[in-house]
């Protein structure tokens, strides 16, 4: 697993960052492994990371289930837990797998990719 930044941002942080990525590699340095997610719009960055959703990303950590047994844990309608999942995977924080079930059949299972997820956001 991994860890997580959401945030805020402009285009400019966007590129120092990767220059300051680039000239990393150039000297030959290790890179931690890392993923961020940056948004420009505070109010972006907040839609998809509502209190729902990161009660279901919690949900995932604990344990991979499938969206049935998601819902069912956090009493919510299955259908706006799937549509959910699916914004948490576009977004890289949420993972599906299938698998086979005993006898029968396979059952897709979410699981979360992160370890954490630190939110950073400055409104201006």
């Amino acid at each position: 697993m991994r860890n997580v930044t959401v945030k805020t941002g402009t285009v400019e942080d966007f590129l120092a960052r990767s220059r300051e990525i680039a000239r990393r590699i150039d000297q030959g340095k290790e890179l931690k492994p890392e993923y961020t997610l940056t948004f420009e719009d505070p109010a972006d960055m907040f839609s998809v990371m509502s209190p729902g959703r990161l009660a279901l990303f919690r949900a995932a950590k604990k344990e991979p289930l499938s969206i049935t047994a998601l819902a069912q844990r956090l009493k919510r309608d299955r259908s706006s837990v799937k549509k959910d999942v699916d914004q948490l995977v576009a977004a890289g924080l949420l993972d599906v797998k299938e698998a086979p079930l005993p006898g029968h059949g396979r059952q897709k299972f979410v699981r979360a990719v992160a370890d954490s997820i630190k939110l950073q956001a400055v409104v201006a």
